[in-house]
């Protein structure tokens, strides 16, 4: 009887599985395997909330194939290569089926894999998981690749939709199991306590990632052209985490929003406007595999001569704990240090604060979501700094400069969410939610409120900052 290796990666998940499905059709038995290496993804190696979630997901796709009386190999060190030549001594397996990813990192190093294994003699296939197209399948007419987003959907749609998910199939374990770590091996987890709210605020595995999916597209799929860009709402998805740990697929999200949607998901505006974020996801890899260099340099070479600021350590800091003295970046940053995420217009709007107006290099933001986010995922947080500092693929003909007072008044007028995440706010009128220095003496009497004592006067003027980064924009501008 053939025995094969599938090798889980960031694909944790039984359903819609095509690697897992390759390995039980072609073999009697299979043996599933996780390997922690996080060497082979330097310098991007899991971060802190990353690895919070990493835990968790592996024990639950552990339980879940316990349940169907399998089990899942964890092994660790430095050399994939190393420890799956040993599994398939161990076992005498004779395939290793894995579905690919696409960072700079891991598409070398599995390159390698496939090659040593096949010289081998072993059967080593990858298969499509994590996007709903392969980025080297689309090009322009000139055989380039795209840099703007809007002319790639439209390419992408060309060939989309997705096949219907593949069913988890059975599976079939060894006669002997060979030896495993147990997840706490791993040290995965903090050694201080610090995730009580990543534990109130996620769900981690697939179960988690279904059951997320089924509530949106019950309850918000339909407004979320509307309701998307409010952070006091819940109107978004928040499947990023369970996306880039593959605990679900783009094509089971394509698949559910066109179940809801009777079968045609761009035919309403709410459905259509969320596929699109889809579509920037796929977008992000895209980039992230024909400009391997943008998670360290920028994409547009005449930004290396930005003039950032020479000394920012304080301005960074304050950054980092949410002590700006501006309330819906403040908000946002507590509510990322508190829960692992932030919604994705309070994202725009911190990292364009540090990067426009404290004049932070981007690649000091990237690092800190890298650390802090549980969807930490090398190709969308790449993308993001980049379009947000303006030096990516980015149409836009002008400089990009969010306005944290007006951010705050179109998009959480009544100061829910800011007073949610800054309780020593709380009391402020809306009027004055988003910029308490307006207060007059007599308000701030009423309220107890002393600036700079009971939360932070601005570090930086916002006027005098931006004119700032405009002149700094100008200086490049020609290059």
């Amino acid at each position: 009887m053939s025995t094969a290796l599938i090798w889980f990666r960031r694909d944790l998940r039984l359903a819609d599985n095509p690697a897992l499905r390759r390995a039980a059709a072609a073999h009697e038995r299979v043996v599933p395997v996780y390997l922690h290496t996080p060497r082979e993804e330097a310098p991007w190696e899991p971060g802190a909330a990353s690895r919070w979630w990493l835990h968790h997901s592996l024990a639950e796709l552990d339980a879940a194939l316990r349940r169907r009386g399998s089990r899942l190999i964890v092994r660790q060190g430095d050399d994939s290569l190393a420890t799956l030549r040993d599994l398939l001594q161990e076992t005498g397996a004779t395939a290793v089926y894995w579905n690919r990813l696409y960072e700079p990192a891991t598409i070398a190093r599995d390159r390698a894999v496939k090659a040593a294994l096949r010289a081998d003699g072993v059967t080593a296939a990858s298969s499509q998981a994590a996007l709903l197209l392969e980025p080297w399948t689309l090009l322009k007419a000139d055989e380039t690749p795209y840099q703007v987003f809007t002319p790639f959907w439209k390419a992408c749609l060309q060939k989309l939709a997705p096949a219907p998910p593949l069913p988890v199939p059975m599976l079939n374990g060894p006669e002997r199991w060979p030896d495993s770590l147990s997840l706490a091996d791993l040290r995965l987890l903090p050694r201080i306590p610090w995730d009580d709210g990543l534990a109130a605020a996620w769900q981690p595995g697939e179960a988690g990632a279904q059951a997320r999916l089924e509530q949106f597209c019950a309850t918000a799929l339909t407004d979320y052209a509307q309701t998307r860009d409010r952070p006091g709402q819940d109107g978004v998805s928040r499947l990023s985490p369970h996306l880039h740990f593959g605990e679900l697929g783009p094509g089971q999200v394509w698949n559910a929003v066109a179940h809801a949607m009777d079968g045609d998901p761009l035919a309403d505006r709410g459905a259509e406007t969320y596929l699109r974020e889809i579509g920037w996801r796929e977008f992000a890899h895209y980039v992230l595999y024909h400009w391997p260099h943008t998670p360290e340099h920028p994409l547009q070479e005449r930004f290396a001569a930005y003039p950032w600021r020479s000394e920012y350590a304080d301005l960074l800091r304050a950054w980092q704990r949410g002590r700006t003295g501006y309330p819906l970046v403040d908000a946002g940053m507590r509510q990322l240090w508190r829960t692992g995420w932030m919604h994705n217009r309070v994202r725009m709007l911190v990292a364009s604060f540090l990067v426009k107006n404290c004049r932070i290099p981007w690649q000091e933001g990237a690092r800190w979501f890298w650390d802090t986010l549980v969807d930490a995922d090398l190709a969308s947080n790449t993308l993001g700094w980049q379009w947000t500092a303006g030096c990516g693929t980015d149409a836009a003909p002008y400089f990009r400069i969010f306005n944290p007072m007006r951010q705050g008044e179109q998009f959480d007028p009544d100061g829910g969410y800011v007073r949610r995440w800054l309780p020593e706010l709380a009391k402020l009128p809306a009027s004055a939610i988003h910029q308490p220095w307006t207060l007059s003496p007599d308000e701030r009497r009423t309220m107890g409120f002393i600036p700079g004592w009971h939360y932070p006067c601005p570090v930086v003027d916002f006027a005098a900052s931006r004119a700032e980064a405009l002149a700094g924009y100008e200086r490049i501008r020609a290059g």
